[in-house]
């Protein structure tokens, strides 16, 4: 736990100026309720801190350059620029060696595209609404749709932003393509169609208190006011606009009254979903309940309202924990997380195979910059998948000792993933050449011992949002099309990427090439 003199920045977006803020200043304005209560709690805590508002992506640096508190709590929901570069401040305060509040870059990165959310939780097991993603340019695939009704979503956007009583729609139709069209019109971003399940809404509030999840008392959305006809669903106008009926009538019900099996079955799956999305720190868990009481995951938070009068305050109060436990767990998580990470760093391979694997799937990935001493390790797990023949080993490690030789001002962008201290995965992506904005991902391999537990999704999305800082516009993937490479194929397909082309005899008699895209705008 941080020590009594331990000091804090706290570290939190400037609003934009009235009138700049757009369709939906409310919500970001509502960042600076956070800022005071946790300022409140730091000073009953007699915690020293100060306050620092940020506008842009690139202040960082210098920010954090010139700070001495040696831990941050992270309160950055946006930037004037609207760029989501927000997911990466973890990673910048991290990189200062600084400890850093809340859920790391990677669950941030995961979360706020609800495209990605949908496919992990669905890849996890986990019930959630079945869903369709339509970039763009593309119409609505109303050949192969589910059954309405239906609820179309902006894909990359938090705190309701783009939802509202127009979001629900009936069935197929025109309606439909105008709800998705007005997503793409005002949103520039893919609209997500999802199946509106007709029902109950719950919200889960999830901490980390010593290292473990818990989940606190369940929340219930109260909508008995809502006359026949009227939407029930918590849209923009619930949660901002103060002069609104859903403002006003959407209390809620704090503890759930829910039959005690389908309590605790709604908090394994809020578990299990923050698990699978790599949500360690405080967060939130939105339900739905269908009409027979069937429970479907819509998304988690990794960077929930904790402002004192939201859902996640009301949630600590009903659990017996006071706002000022609660910031002072946080900071103790992080410094502890910080520590732990320093620790990792200076353990020798011998020390990292000797470390224990139980309970992986609560276990924190750290993605960093492949390292000489990886080498063999990469090669190994590799060779060991039992899926490269020796000519491909032979290109991995070429590919590999020229991102070493090279460094990060290389044409390979060369990282590995770390699961309690051991290397278990490997991602090379790079510009592909005579190009404008095209990267290729070219090589990403996971051990044996740790596939199916998500850590290629991890990378990949790593990768993704990597080429899209650098302002890459397409991802390609090239891969093999005979039957062993089914699995692969079908991982991309699950991730977005589309087939563009495929070249009979590539790589050997009836072994075409395989060639996947994706765009690199979908929802951020």
């Amino acid at each position: 736990m941080p020590h009594r003199k331990t000091s804090v920045l706290i570290l939190h977006n400037e609003p934009k100026p009235a009138g700049r803020g757009g369709a939906y200043a409310e919500s970001e304005v509502g960042v600076l309720e956070e800022v005071q209560a946790v300022s409140q709690a730091l000073q009953k805590l007699k915690i020293p801190h100060r306050t620092v508002a940020v506008r842009r992506f690139e202040d960082l640096p210098a920010v954090l350059a010139a700070s001495d508190e040696p831990a941050v709590f992270n309160l950055v929901e946006g930037f004037w620029a609207d760029d989501r570069r927000e997911n990466l401040v973890h990673t910048v305060v991290t990189a200062f060696g600084k400890a850093c509040t809340g859920n790391d870059s990677l669950a941030l990165l995961l979360t706020l595209d609800k495209w990605e959310c949908k496919t992990l939780l669905a890849a996890a097991g986990l019930p959630t609404p079945q869903g369709v993603l339509v970039r763009p340019g593309q119409s609505v695939p109303t050949r192969d749709l589910f059954e309405g009704p239906y609820i179309v979503k902006p894909v990359g956007t938090d705190a309701s932003e783009g939802i509202d009583r127009s979001s629900i729609i009936k069935t197929r139709g025109k309606a439909l393509a105008q709800a998705v069209r007005r997503i793409h019109d005002r949103m520039a971003q893919p609209a997500l169609i999802e199946q509106y399940i007709e029902g109950r809404e719950l919200n889960v509030s999830v901490i980390s208190r010593k290292g473990e999840l818990e989940v606190l008392p369940l929340a219930e959305i109260d909508f008995s006011a809502f006359e026949e006809g009227r939407p029930r669903i918590v849209g923009y106008e619930a949660k901002w606009l103060a002069d609104s009926f859903e403002f006003h009538h959407t209390p809620r019900i704090i503890p759930a009254p829910l039959p005690k099996r389908l309590a605790e079955e709604v908090r394994g799956l809020a578990a299990a979903a923050c698990r699978a999305l790599h949500c360690f720190e405080y967060c939130r868990v939105d339900f739905r309940l269908d009409k027979a009481g069937r429970p479907y995951v819509l998304e988690v938070n990794a960077n929930p309202d904790i402002s004192p009068d939201a859902g996640f305050a009301a949630a600590l109060e009903a659990a017996g924990i006071s706002y000022k436990a609660f910031v002072k767990m946080a900071i103790d998580s992080a410094v502890k997380r910080r520590s732990q990470s320093s620790a990792r760093s200076t353990w020798s391979k011998s020390d990292r195979r000797q470390l224990p694997t139980a309970n992986r799937e609560s276990t924190a990935i750290d993605i960093r910059w492949c390292r000489p001493e990886d080498r063999q390790i990469v090669l190994s797990f590799l060779s060991d998948t039992g899926f490269f023949r020796p000519d491909e080993i032979d290109i991995a490690r070429e590919v590999l000792d020229s991102a070493l030789a090279e460094g990060p001002n290389g044409h390979y962008q060369s990282f590995v993933a770390d699961v309690a201290g051991e290397t278990v995965g490997w991602i090379c992506y790079g510009p592909t050449p005579c190009t404008m904005g095209t990267y290729d991902i070219y090589w990403i391999g996971v051990s044996p011992a740790w596939q199916g537990k998500g850590i290629g999704r991890v990378l990949t999305a790593f990768a993704e949002q990597a080429i899209r800082d650098r302002g890459g516009r397409l991802f390609v993937v090239e891969t093999s099309g005979r039957e062993s490479y089914t699995p692969t194929r079908r991982f991309y397909e699950a991730l977005g990427y589309e087939v563009a082309a495929s070249i009979p005899d590539f790589y050997g008699p009836g072994d075409p090439r395989v060639i996947f895209i994706k765009p690199a705008k979908m929802g951020r």
